[in-house]
């Protein structure tokens, strides 16, 4: 089910931060094989509750499942979530993470944690209440209850719910379309939105203005604003 040993973990934050660092690379796409999109953490690679000294776990949460989660947060090109199935615990706060989330119509979201007497790590109390609210967090945390990919739309959680078999052909065309668009635009809109959930109007409004100043030295700035000026669709080069 794809469970994340910390090697694994660490893989793919270097990855993201590769994606970041690559002007070739312009869209990035999540996903897996399996049953299981990722069902966690794999609790197995830990050491044993007897051998912990009181900050072992705290160091452990930031420098692994929080540092995953901020990488896909911080990574400077879209990432999709292409879930083909049961994303639990880390897995799916993982998802959660993600600037876009298409979910096949067999996954499932789990808030795993409680059916163990955990307190949600990875990130998960922090981006459930913004994308849902409060209330309805809590009743996935408490509860621990599996939210179908039904749902989880109904709940603003995914994107859009796609047939199992055209999860990876929808995955495909999101993603060539982003990485078609201007991605240092992009990259400064992420940010922006990212951002604005724990800004005030006024720092919102100057980071806004400044993205802007940026973005205006880009070489797909100038191509977006001559197409307009000619009348044809721009060709963007990610620069």
């Amino acid at each position: 089910m794809n469970a994340l040993t910390p090697d694994q973990r660490n893989h793919l934050i270097h990855l993201l931060e590769d994606a970041s660092a690559d002007a070739d690379t312009r869209a990035v796409v999540l996903t897996a094989t399996g049953r299981g999109f990722c069902a966690g953490a794999d609790l197995r690679a830990g050491p044993p509750p007897g051998d912990r000294v009181p900050g072992d776990v705290a160091r452990v949460i930031r420098n692994g499942a929080q540092r995953l989660i901020a990488a896909v947060l911080d990574c400077e090109k879209p990432v999709i979530a292409a879930v083909n199935g049961t994303a639990a615990g880390l897995g799916a706060h993982l998802a959660y993470a993600c600037d876009l989330i298409l979910a096949a119509e067999s996954a499932r979201f789990i808030e795993v944690f409680v059916r163990r007497g955990l307190v949600p790590d990875g990130g998960g109390a922090y981006l459930l209440p913004r994308l849902i609210g409060p209330q309805r967090a809590k009743e996935l945390m408490f509860f621990g209850d599996a939210l179908t990919a039904a749902d989880a739309h109904r709940f603003g959680l995914v994107n859009r719910v796609v047939p199992d078999g055209e999860l990876e052909k929808t995955a495909r065309a999101w993603a060539e379309r982003l990485a078609a668009g201007p991605t240092r635009s992009l990259a400064l809109t992420k940010q922006l939105v990212n951002a604005s959930l724990d800004s005030d109007r006024a720092t919102a409004f100057t980071a806004e203005a400044a993205a802007q100043e940026i973005n205006m030295t880009t070489a797909d700035a100038g191509e977006g604003v001559a197409a307009f000026v000619q009348r044809r669709g721009p060709e963007f080069k990610g620069r």
